[in-house]
């Protein structure tokens, strides 16, 4: 069985928490080359390509926020190259469906770059609210990391691919094992989400994290071992 981690913008921050799978990082992070043009459907076919389906014949696909939503573009395209998946704070569709609101997401969440900040100095202020009282001391070290690490431009590519996401149509059609992981507090990808999304893709799990953010997995890394080894070892 081959699990595959797929980040979300802030870039990979998924440390050791399973040791085994394979990390992959979308194109332009982690020093890959960057795509020509960032969408999903390119982002799909990347990750396709860099599993040679005569070694990998079908993956476990684990996604985190836009690599949840990777994980449903992947699922839509190539189907029989996914064998489970786990949408973890994620959407089936970026909100919003006035171009209004997508215009003032990307200046809030690029405001900071195009003051003249670098990524690293406008990290902490990316990642706001993410995060809920309580979280492990690690947490929000890790995710400034990460976040300090993506190069600005292929933040701004991500950030606008993000805003063009939309899978809503093809939940009903999810036909492998599905779990999904939300945090109670979740404020990137409220809970109200996560539940209507449970409740349409067929025969789906979801598991709530009580009083974490968007970053379960490094604000409760125990709680979310928990909810995610059972359902890899099925």
């Amino acid at each position: 069985m081959t699990v595959v981690l797929l980040h979300g913008i802030g870039g990979p921050s998924w440390g050791d928490l399973l040791p085994d799978a394979m990390h992959w990082p979308m194109p332009g992070f982690c020093g890959t080359p960057a795509l020509p043009e960032m969408t999903f459907a390119a982002l799909a076919d990347a990750l396709m390509d860099s599993l040679d389906v005569n070694i990998v014949r079908q993956a476990v696909l684990v996604g985190h926020s836009m690599g949840g939503m990777l994980a449903q573009e992947v699922y839509a395209r190539f189907p029989h190259r996914v064998s489970k998946m786990v949408l973890y704070a994620t959407t089936p569709a970026f909100g919003g469906r006035d171009p209004a609101f997508a215009e003032a997401f990307l200046k809030a969440r690029l405001g900071p770059l195009e003051g003249g900040r670098t990524m690293a100095e406008a990290a902490p202020e990316m990642l706001a609210g993410m995060f809920e009282p309580g979280a492990d001391p690690d947490a929000m070290p890790r995710a400034i990391a990460a976040t300090a690490a993506v190069p600005a431009e292929v933040y701004r590519d991500t950030l606008r691919c993000l805003t063009t996401f939309d899978r809503r149509a093809d939940l009903p059609n999810i036909a492998v094992p599905t779990l999904l992981i939300a945090g109670e507090r979740d404020q990137a990808a409220p809970l109200k989400t996560m539940q209507r999304m449970a409740e349409t893709i067929p025969g789906s799990r979801l598991v709530v994290i009580p009083g974490a953010g968007h970053m379960v997995h490094l604000e409760r890394p125990a709680e979310f071992r928990a909810a995610l080894l059972p359902f890899l070892a099925e």
